[in-house]
């Protein structure tokens, strides 16, 4: 799932600060809905990753079933806190 494809996908474009915060709102929601009906874990945790990226991600230990893929979200957290 490719970074472009997603924002494209929930918010009809690539730039996120061009919208209106009920785009915003509305894109996240739909994002909330397909994390919670998404089986293929790559594509859950992509969708994760993006949520948080907008401070919107669920709790990791109620997202992932999987404890690789709640490490996985951790480590994100940590390389995006060392970005900042």
């Amino acid at each position: 799932m490719n970074f472009d494809d997603q924002l494209h996908r929930y918010f009809a474009s690539a730039r996120l600060d061009d919208l209106a915060p009920e785009a915003i709102a509305a894109g996240v929601e739909k994002m909330r809905v397909d994390f919670g009906l998404e089986t293929d874990r790559s594509r859950r945790y992509a969708l994760w990753c993006l949520l948080f990226l907008l401070g919107e991600a669920p709790d990791i230990d109620g997202a992932f079933t999987h404890p690789a893929d709640r490490d996985a979200a951790r480590n994100f957290i940590e390389l995006m806190d060392k970005a900042k």
